[in-house]
């Protein structure tokens, strides 16, 4: 089954400080059933939570979150084909493009979860890797992004991103 690394995990593997709280893979919906069994069958503690978007498995306290929307999105072949293989934790593993991780990161924000502070190193140990036209392009009904965009052009992390440049469309 196809598979990439997402999440903290995935922006180590592209630069960023390492984190500690998770393990995220993004997975197609189809194949998440299958990846839950193949992880219980290896000793992992699985579980279905409520919210309708991922599946988890937990490993002596680790914590593995199986990804199968991103902000009511589908994970998508094309998601998947965009991967890169990396080294990650002496292992190589596709890994989310820096352009689609940071989507993932931004398409979520809502008033109730809205992260700058956390989210600030991390976009930007991964500047120089991210399509940030394509960025500003898919996320441009979220004011929550649009206002992180801003605040990275006023800190000069990034330069303003045109307007209309690309198909909005993801993932």
């Amino acid at each position: 089954m196809r598979y990439a690394l997402a999440g903290g995990c995935a922006a180590y593997a592209r630069g960023a400080a390492p984190s500690l709280h998770d393990v995220d893979f993004v997975v197609l919906e189809k194949d998440a059933p299958a990846a839950l069994e193949a992880l219980s069958r290896v000793g992992f503690d699985t579980v279905r939570p409520p919210e309708d978007w991922l599946v988890k498995a937990y490993d002596e306290g680790r914590l593995v979150d199986l990804i199968f929307r991103v902000a009511y999105r589908p994970v998508t072949e094309a998601l998947l084909d965009r991967a890169e293989p990396l080294m990650a934790a002496a292992v190589i593993v596709p890994v989310l493009e820096a352009t689609d991780l940071v989507i993932s990161w931004l398409l979520p924000m809502s008033e109730h979860a809205c992260d700058y502070g956390g989210l600030l190193p991390q976009v930007r140990a991964l500047r120089e890797q991210v399509d940030w036209n394509r960025v500003a392009a898919v996320t441009l009904d979220s004011p929550y992004a649009s206002t992180f965009l801003t605040l990275l052009e006023r800190l000069e992390v990034i330069e303003k991103p045109v307007e209309g440049a690309l198909d909005p469309s993801w993932p």
